[in-house]
Protein backbone atom coordinates (compact mmCIF):
# COMPACT_ATOMS: atom_id res chain seq x y z
CA UNK A 1 0.00 0.00 0.00
CA UNK A 2 2.67 2.25 0.59
CA UNK A 3 4.15 1.88 -2.38
CA UNK A 4 0.93 2.49 -4.18
CA UNK A 5 0.45 5.63 -2.42
CA UNK A 6 3.89 6.89 -3.25
CA UNK A 7 3.85 6.38 -6.89
CA UNK A 8 -0.07 7.99 -7.26
CA UNK A 9 2.06 11.48 -5.53
CA UNK A 10 5.07 10.99 -7.54
CA UNK A 11 3.07 10.56 -10.74
CA UNK A 12 1.28 13.00 -10.00
CA UNK A 13 4.34 15.57 -9.74
CA UNK A 14 6.24 14.26 -12.09
CA UNK A 15 3.01 14.96 -14.77
CA UNK A 16 2.89 18.65 -13.19
CA UNK A 17 6.55 19.06 -13.28
CA UNK A 18 6.61 17.67 -17.18
CA UNK A 19 3.89 19.67 -18.19
CA UNK A 20 5.52 22.78 -16.40
CA UNK A 21 8.84 21.95 -18.74
CA UNK A 22 6.23 21.59 -22.00
CA UNK A 23 4.94 25.24 -20.87
CA UNK A 24 8.20 26.92 -20.58
CA UNK A 25 10.81 25.21 -23.37
CA UNK A 26 7.82 23.38 -25.60
CA UNK A 27 9.24 20.83 -27.79
CA UNK A 28 13.46 20.75 -28.46
CA UNK A 29 13.08 22.09 -32.02
CA UNK A 30 16.87 20.16 -33.30
CA UNK A 31 17.16 17.64 -30.86
CA UNK A 32 13.94 15.86 -29.86
CA UNK A 33 14.03 12.06 -29.84
CA UNK A 34 11.10 11.35 -31.98
CA UNK A 35 13.12 13.49 -34.97
CA UNK A 36 15.56 10.51 -34.93
CA UNK A 37 13.00 7.76 -34.20
CA UNK A 38 10.90 9.08 -37.37
CA UNK A 39 14.23 8.98 -39.38
CA UNK A 40 14.48 5.20 -38.25
CA UNK A 41 11.31 4.52 -39.01
CA UNK A 42 11.63 6.36 -42.42
CA UNK A 43 14.39 4.36 -43.44
CA UNK A 44 13.17 0.95 -42.26
CA UNK A 45 9.89 1.07 -43.93
CA UNK A 46 11.85 2.42 -47.13
CA UNK A 47 14.24 -1.04 -46.84
CA UNK A 48 11.49 -3.84 -46.30
CA UNK A 49 7.94 -2.21 -47.52
CA UNK A 50 8.92 -3.04 -51.77
CA UNK A 51 6.62 -2.80 -54.38
CA UNK A 52 7.09 -5.85 -54.88
CA UNK A 53 6.30 -7.41 -51.33
CA UNK A 54 2.98 -6.04 -50.82
CA UNK A 55 0.79 -8.98 -51.12
CA UNK A 56 -1.82 -8.69 -47.63
CA UNK A 57 0.00 -11.66 -45.97
CA UNK A 58 3.78 -11.13 -46.55
CA UNK A 59 3.24 -7.27 -45.73
CA UNK A 60 1.42 -7.30 -42.50
CA UNK A 61 3.92 -10.25 -41.35
CA UNK A 62 6.59 -7.37 -42.66
CA UNK A 63 5.11 -4.93 -40.67
CA UNK A 64 4.52 -6.79 -37.70
CA UNK A 65 8.41 -7.52 -37.50
CA UNK A 66 9.22 -3.61 -38.66
CA UNK A 67 7.22 -2.36 -36.03
CA UNK A 68 8.81 -4.29 -32.93
CA UNK A 69 12.26 -3.60 -34.26
CA UNK A 70 11.67 0.02 -33.97
CA UNK A 71 9.12 -0.12 -30.66
CA UNK A 72 11.20 -2.54 -27.89
CA UNK A 73 14.80 -1.32 -28.45
CA UNK A 74 13.69 2.18 -27.41
CA UNK A 75 11.12 1.44 -24.74
CA UNK A 76 13.23 -1.53 -23.08
CA UNK A 77 16.78 0.93 -23.21
CA UNK A 78 14.29 3.86 -21.50
CA UNK A 79 13.48 0.65 -18.62
CA UNK A 80 16.70 -0.34 -18.28
CA UNK A 81 17.56 3.54 -17.84
CA UNK A 82 14.55 4.08 -15.72
CA UNK A 83 15.49 1.06 -13.40
CA UNK A 84 19.12 1.84 -13.32
CA UNK A 85 18.67 5.40 -12.54
CA UNK A 86 15.62 4.74 -9.74
CA UNK A 87 18.03 2.07 -8.31
CA UNK A 88 20.57 4.47 -7.42
CA UNK A 89 18.74 7.37 -6.13
CA UNK A 90 14.86 7.96 -6.30
CA UNK A 91 15.31 11.54 -6.54
CA UNK A 92 17.14 11.11 -9.79
CA UNK A 93 14.88 8.55 -10.55
CA UNK A 94 11.96 10.66 -10.51
CA UNK A 95 14.13 13.38 -12.56
CA UNK A 96 14.43 11.15 -15.41
CA UNK A 97 10.67 9.57 -15.38
CA UNK A 98 9.91 13.86 -15.44
CA UNK A 99 12.14 14.35 -18.39
CA UNK A 100 11.15 11.37 -20.89
CA UNK A 101 7.71 12.35 -19.92
CA UNK A 102 8.21 15.91 -21.09
CA UNK A 103 9.68 14.86 -23.91
CA UNK A 104 6.33 12.57 -24.57
CA UNK A 105 4.47 15.30 -24.58
CA UNK A 106 3.28 18.00 -27.22
CA UNK A 107 0.93 20.16 -25.56
CA UNK A 108 2.65 23.64 -26.07
CA UNK A 109 2.88 22.78 -29.42
CA UNK A 110 -0.42 21.77 -29.69
CA UNK A 111 -1.25 24.92 -28.76
CA UNK A 112 0.65 26.99 -30.82
CA UNK A 113 -0.20 25.34 -33.99
CA UNK A 114 -4.04 26.12 -33.42
CA UNK A 115 -2.73 29.79 -32.49
CA UNK A 116 -1.03 30.32 -35.69
CA UNK A 117 -4.14 29.04 -37.90
CA UNK A 118 -6.28 31.25 -35.12
CA UNK A 119 -4.53 34.38 -35.63
CA UNK A 120 -4.33 34.59 -39.63
CA UNK A 121 -8.68 33.52 -39.58
CA UNK A 122 -8.99 36.69 -37.29
CA UNK A 123 -7.22 38.93 -39.78
CA UNK A 124 -9.29 37.48 -42.47
CA UNK A 125 -6.16 36.11 -44.26
CA UNK A 126 -7.75 32.76 -45.02
CA UNK A 127 -4.87 31.80 -47.68
CA UNK A 128 -2.33 32.00 -44.35
CA UNK A 129 -4.79 29.94 -42.65
CA UNK A 130 -5.39 27.28 -45.28
CA UNK A 131 -1.25 26.80 -45.11
CA UNK A 132 -0.99 26.66 -41.52
CA UNK A 133 -4.28 23.70 -40.95
CA UNK A 134 -2.38 22.31 -43.99
CA UNK A 135 0.63 21.50 -41.05
CA UNK A 136 -1.51 19.37 -38.93
CA UNK A 137 -4.28 17.89 -41.28
CA UNK A 138 -3.69 14.96 -43.78
CA UNK A 139 -6.86 16.12 -45.96
CA UNK A 140 -6.73 18.93 -49.05
CA UNK A 141 -6.97 22.55 -47.55
CA UNK A 142 -6.42 24.51 -51.03
CA UNK A 143 -10.03 25.38 -51.52
CA UNK A 144 -11.71 25.19 -47.55
CA UNK A 145 -13.52 28.02 -46.19
CA UNK A 146 -13.44 29.17 -43.14
CA UNK A 147 -15.66 26.89 -40.94
CA UNK A 148 -13.63 24.50 -42.59
CA UNK A 149 -10.08 25.54 -41.79
CA UNK A 150 -11.61 26.52 -38.25
CA UNK A 151 -13.44 23.03 -37.80
CA UNK A 152 -10.15 20.81 -39.18
CA UNK A 153 -8.11 23.33 -36.15
CA UNK A 154 -10.72 22.35 -33.22
CA UNK A 155 -10.88 18.98 -34.61
CA UNK A 156 -6.91 18.25 -34.44
CA UNK A 157 -6.73 20.00 -31.30
CA UNK A 158 -9.56 17.71 -29.12
CA UNK A 159 -8.54 14.54 -31.03
CA UNK A 160 -4.59 15.47 -30.71
CA UNK A 161 -5.09 16.31 -27.46
CA UNK A 162 -5.54 12.69 -26.28
CA UNK A 163 -3.17 11.94 -28.74
CA UNK A 164 0.04 14.06 -27.50
CA UNK A 165 -0.87 15.02 -24.27
CA UNK A 166 -3.46 12.44 -22.60
CA UNK A 167 -2.92 8.99 -23.44
CA UNK A 168 0.64 9.78 -22.76
CA UNK A 169 -0.30 10.75 -19.35
CA UNK A 170 -2.26 7.83 -19.18
CA UNK A 171 0.27 5.27 -19.55
CA UNK A 172 2.40 7.02 -17.79
CA UNK A 173 0.55 6.87 -14.60
CA UNK A 174 0.00 2.86 -15.38
CA UNK A 175 3.40 1.99 -16.43
CA UNK A 176 5.92 5.00 -15.76
CA UNK A 177 8.01 6.20 -18.64
CA UNK A 178 8.31 3.58 -19.98
CA UNK A 179 4.66 3.19 -20.94
CA UNK A 180 4.72 6.75 -21.81
CA UNK A 181 7.22 5.88 -24.80
CA UNK A 182 5.98 2.89 -25.67
CA UNK A 183 2.30 5.24 -26.40
CA UNK A 184 4.04 8.23 -28.04
CA UNK A 185 6.23 5.68 -30.15
CA UNK A 186 3.03 3.51 -31.09
CA UNK A 187 1.21 7.04 -31.93
CA UNK A 188 3.77 8.10 -33.95
CA UNK A 189 4.05 4.58 -35.74
CA UNK A 190 0.37 4.80 -36.56
CA UNK A 191 0.99 8.37 -37.74
CA UNK A 192 3.43 7.16 -40.21
CA UNK A 193 2.32 3.87 -41.57
CA UNK A 194 -1.36 3.89 -40.37
CA UNK A 195 -2.91 5.13 -44.30
CA UNK A 196 -5.17 3.20 -45.57
CA UNK A 197 -3.63 3.34 -49.47
CA UNK A 198 -1.56 0.27 -51.29
CA UNK A 199 2.03 1.23 -49.78
CA UNK A 200 0.20 1.14 -45.89
CA UNK A 201 -2.52 -0.59 -46.05
CA UNK A 202 -1.07 -4.14 -45.36
CA UNK A 203 2.29 -3.01 -44.27
CA UNK A 204 0.79 -0.48 -41.54
CA UNK A 205 -1.94 -2.65 -40.20
CA UNK A 206 -0.54 -4.00 -37.42
CA UNK A 207 0.87 -0.01 -36.69
CA UNK A 208 -3.10 0.97 -36.83
CA UNK A 209 -4.50 -1.68 -34.50
CA UNK A 210 -1.61 -1.23 -31.70
CA UNK A 211 -2.09 2.68 -31.71
CA UNK A 212 -6.63 1.79 -31.61
CA UNK A 213 -5.20 -0.63 -28.93
CA UNK A 214 -3.67 1.74 -26.32
CA UNK A 215 -5.68 4.49 -27.44
CA UNK A 216 -8.95 3.03 -26.23
CA UNK A 217 -9.22 3.16 -22.56
CA UNK A 218 -7.39 7.14 -22.98
CA UNK A 219 -9.19 8.25 -25.05
CA UNK A 220 -12.68 7.14 -23.15
CA UNK A 221 -10.72 8.96 -20.44
CA UNK A 222 -10.24 11.76 -22.16
CA UNK A 223 -14.05 12.25 -23.78
CA UNK A 224 -15.06 11.96 -20.11
CA UNK A 225 -13.35 14.86 -18.99
CA UNK A 226 -14.49 16.83 -21.62
CA UNK A 227 -17.71 16.36 -21.07
CA UNK A 228 -17.16 17.21 -17.48
CA UNK A 229 -15.50 20.97 -17.90
CA UNK A 230 -18.19 21.72 -20.14
CA UNK A 231 -21.46 20.94 -21.43
CA UNK A 232 -22.09 17.46 -19.98
CA UNK A 233 -25.28 16.12 -20.84
CA UNK A 234 -24.90 17.26 -24.42
CA UNK A 235 -21.03 16.39 -24.95
CA UNK A 236 -22.30 12.81 -23.84
CA UNK A 237 -25.37 12.29 -25.66
CA UNK A 238 -22.95 13.70 -28.92
CA UNK A 239 -20.61 11.05 -28.14
CA UNK A 240 -23.61 8.19 -27.70
CA UNK A 241 -25.03 9.25 -30.69
CA UNK A 242 -22.54 10.19 -33.01
CA UNK A 243 -19.46 8.88 -32.12
CA UNK A 244 -19.66 5.18 -33.92
CA UNK A 245 -20.21 6.99 -37.24
CA UNK A 246 -16.46 8.31 -37.31
CA UNK A 247 -13.92 6.65 -38.73
CA UNK A 248 -11.54 6.70 -35.80
CA UNK A 249 -12.46 4.51 -33.00
CA UNK A 250 -10.76 6.34 -30.49
CA UNK A 251 -10.96 10.21 -32.38
CA UNK A 252 -14.97 9.66 -32.51
CA UNK A 253 -15.61 9.87 -28.76
CA UNK A 254 -13.24 12.15 -28.28
CA UNK A 255 -14.26 14.67 -31.02
CA UNK A 256 -18.16 14.13 -30.70
CA UNK A 257 -17.95 14.73 -26.28
CA UNK A 258 -15.25 17.70 -27.23
CA UNK A 259 -17.53 19.77 -29.65
CA UNK A 260 -20.45 18.76 -27.62
CA UNK A 261 -18.92 20.23 -23.99
CA UNK A 262 -18.02 23.25 -26.31
CA UNK A 263 -21.51 23.44 -27.71
CA UNK A 264 -20.45 23.51 -31.28
CA UNK A 265 -20.80 21.87 -34.62
CA UNK A 266 -17.22 20.76 -36.34
CA UNK A 267 -16.77 18.37 -39.31
CA UNK A 268 -18.66 17.17 -42.02
CA UNK A 269 -16.95 16.49 -46.01
CA UNK A 270 -13.91 16.82 -45.82
CA UNK A 271 -11.28 16.26 -49.39
CA UNK A 272 -8.58 13.99 -49.07
CA UNK A 273 -6.33 12.90 -51.98
CA UNK A 274 -8.62 13.74 -54.67
CA UNK A 275 -11.48 12.22 -53.08
CA UNK A 276 -14.51 13.59 -51.11
CA UNK A 277 -15.52 12.22 -47.83
CA UNK A 278 -18.54 12.70 -46.31
CA UNK A 279 -17.77 13.23 -42.89
CA UNK A 280 -20.37 13.30 -40.00
CA UNK A 281 -20.96 16.60 -38.31
CA UNK A 282 -20.09 16.02 -34.40
CA UNK A 283 -20.70 17.98 -31.80
CA UNK A 284 -24.87 20.93 -31.12
CA UNK A 285 -25.18 23.64 -31.70
CA UNK A 286 -23.91 26.54 -34.45
CA UNK A 287 -21.25 25.58 -36.50
CA UNK A 288 -18.08 26.23 -35.28
CA UNK A 289 -16.39 29.91 -35.52
CA UNK A 290 -12.73 31.00 -35.45
CA UNK A 291 -13.36 32.18 -31.76
CA UNK A 292 -13.83 28.87 -30.83
CA UNK A 293 -10.19 27.33 -31.52
CA UNK A 294 -8.76 29.24 -28.41
CA UNK A 295 -11.83 27.86 -26.04
CA UNK A 296 -10.80 24.24 -27.59
CA UNK A 297 -7.38 24.95 -26.26
CA UNK A 298 -8.44 25.71 -23.33
CA UNK A 299 -10.44 22.76 -23.39
CA UNK A 300 -7.04 20.55 -23.58
CA UNK A 301 -5.31 22.92 -20.69
CA UNK A 302 -8.48 22.42 -18.41
CA UNK A 303 -8.19 19.29 -19.01
CA UNK A 304 -4.96 18.99 -18.26
CA UNK A 305 -5.17 20.62 -14.99
CA UNK A 306 -8.12 17.89 -13.96
CA UNK A 307 -5.99 15.26 -14.42
CA UNK A 308 -3.21 16.18 -12.29
CA UNK A 309 -5.64 17.75 -9.24
CA UNK A 310 -7.39 13.74 -9.78
CA UNK A 311 -4.13 12.48 -9.07
CA UNK A 312 -3.78 14.95 -6.23
CA UNK A 313 -6.60 14.16 -4.85
CA UNK A 314 -6.40 10.31 -5.39
CA UNK A 315 -2.70 10.30 -3.39
CA UNK A 316 -4.29 12.28 -0.61
CA UNK A 317 -7.32 10.13 0.02
CA UNK A 318 -5.45 7.16 -0.26
CA UNK A 319 -2.49 8.44 2.11
CA UNK A 320 -5.39 8.89 4.75
CA UNK A 321 -6.66 5.91 4.25
CA UNK A 322 -3.03 3.97 4.37
CA UNK A 323 -2.38 6.14 7.79
CA UNK A 324 -5.84 4.99 9.42
CA UNK A 325 -4.69 1.41 8.52
CA UNK A 326 -1.35 1.75 10.07
CA UNK A 327 -3.52 3.29 13.20
CA UNK A 328 -5.35 0.52 13.10
CA UNK A 329 -2.40 -2.32 13.30
CA UNK A 330 -1.19 -0.54 16.20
Amino acid sequence: MDWWVNSVFMSAIAICGALVLDALFGEPKKWHPLIGFGNVVYWLEEKINTPASRDTLKSKIKGSVAWLLVIFPFVGGVFWVASWVSGSSSLWGFFFQAVILYLCIGQKSLLEHASWIHQPLQAGDLAEAREKVGWIVSRETEQMSEYQITSAAIESVLENGNDAVFGTLFWFVLLGAPGAVLFRLTNTLDAMWGYKNDRFNSFGFIAAKADDVMGYLPAKATAVSYAILGNTKQAMECWKAQAQACSSPNGGPVMTSGAGSLNIRIGGPAMYHGKMHNKIHMGSGELAKPEDIPRACRLVVRTSLLWCGALILLGLVMLDWNTLLSGANL
